[in-house]
């Protein structure tokens, strides 16, 4: 991951999507990806899915199907591939859903790029210091900590050491009037 403190982004480069998520998301988020972006970036794909996800053209967009690299030899081919291409950006979707998790973090960690979240609507921001707010509400979310449902979530936590003191006293009280009463 490159540029987690500044922000910066190279213009003019262009943005690799990891299709980590159900097609529906993807095809959601190319529309504003592109908007911001107009023309002046290609946009290519690195997916399981067999076609392409409505948005992309077939002779516009470069497509890695990890399905094609079952062996060490062909994952380190696409790996030189994709850095050969010089992404300014990976984009990658964190919809919650098991596909292609290895991949995506691969990628995302393993060449220096910036890295675009993706998450289940289509919304998309980039992983930088900068947009620190919508990390954090991000992660807040995926925890389970971010809607009306905290309070009762946290409410086990926050009551599980009064309650041990509570019962450690109850049991402490009543082995000691057991014992006074037995003399």
């Amino acid at each position: 991951m490159r540029n987690f403190l500044t922000g910066y982004f190279r213009p003019g480069q262009g943005i690799l999507l990891v299709e980590s998520g159900s097609r529906g998301i993807l095809e959601r988020a190319i529309a504003p990806i592109r908007r911001n972006w107009v023309e002046e970036v290609w946009v290519d794909l690195v997916t399981c899915y067999g076609g392409l996800p409505a948005g992309f053209s077939p002779e516009r967009t470069r497509v890695y199907r990890v399905t094609e690299c079952r062996s060490l030899q062909a994952r380190r081919s696409l790996y030189r591939q994709v850095i050969k291409n010089r992404y300014a950006m990976v984009g990658i979707v964190c919809s919650g859903e098991p596909l292609l998790t290895k991949w995506k973090w691969a990628l995302a960690l393993r060449f220096p790029t910036k890295v675009l979240i993706i998450n289940e609507n289509g919304g998309y921001f980039p992983l930088d210091f900068g947009h620190w707010s919508n990390m954090y509400r991000f992660v807040l979310s995926r925890s389970g900590l971010g809607d009306a449902g905290t309070v009762r979530r946290l409410a086990p936590l926050i009551s599980f050491p009064f309650t041990l003191l509570y019962l450690l006293l109850y049991a402490t009280t009543v082995h000691a009037r057991r014992a006074l009463r037995r003399g």
